[in-house]
């Protein structure tokens, strides 16, 4: 997979909007303020494919790329609490209807802020992939700001906070410092074949 050849397709706010695909799809969730968009265009080498912005919560739609064959899909973040709850329920409609259709998973990405114990919606999006036997690796998002030895403590307390099993990829990730980014990379080909 040629990482260059990455190509925005189409954005969708309800999911009643999305396609159908018969392309495998990477999708990546996450909460609001967890990096996602950053992480996308560190993926992918670029600076503004998905489009970051000060403000958490400013995807608010489902966003489709493409790439030799592969979509990735870029979920609305969850659990931002400074917007409406009417946007609130249509987040949670989209995320919800994305998951329940018939899709072409290879892959979900659950981003988690490495600096914090995991929130309840952290969880619960764990518990979900689970039970629903999706293919998931999870992603420690904003390595940078800890230090080594704090990296490797809070890698051990989340794996055991979410429970993840050993098969389950967890990589250490910092979109400022491209930590991770490769070993992320390889996570995603291997799922995509």
């Amino acid at each position: 997979m040629n990482i260059n050849n990455v190509a925005f397709e189409k954005s969708f706010g309800t999911s009643l909007q999305l396609p159908t695909s018969t392309l495998p799809e990477i999708a990546f969730a996450g909460r609001s303020n967890v990096g996602k968009s950053s992480l996308l265009n560190k993926l992918f080498n670029r600076k503004s494919l998905a489009k970051v912005s000060q403000t958490p919560g400013k995807t608010a739609t489902i966003n489709f790329f493409s790439c030799d064959g592969v979509r990735f899909v870029d979920l609305p973040g969850y659990g931002y609490a400074k917007v409406a709850k009417s946007e609130k329920g249509r987040w949670s409609e989209l995320i919800e209807g994305y998951f329940n259709q018939d899709r072409n998973l290879a892959l979900v990405v659950s981003l988690v802020d490495i600096r914090h114990p995991a929130s309840s919606l952290d969880e619960n999006m764990i518990e979900f992939l689970q039970e629903a036997e999706l293919p998931f690796a999870v992603v420690l998002t904003k390595a940078d700001k800890l230090s080594r030895q704090q990296q490797m403590k809070q890698k051990a307390a989340l794996k055991k906070q979410l429970k993840l099993h050993a098969d389950v990829p967890l990589v250490v990730c910092s979109s400022e410092k491209g930590t991770g980014i490769d070993e992320l990379r390889t996570v995603i080909k291997n799922a995509a074949r």
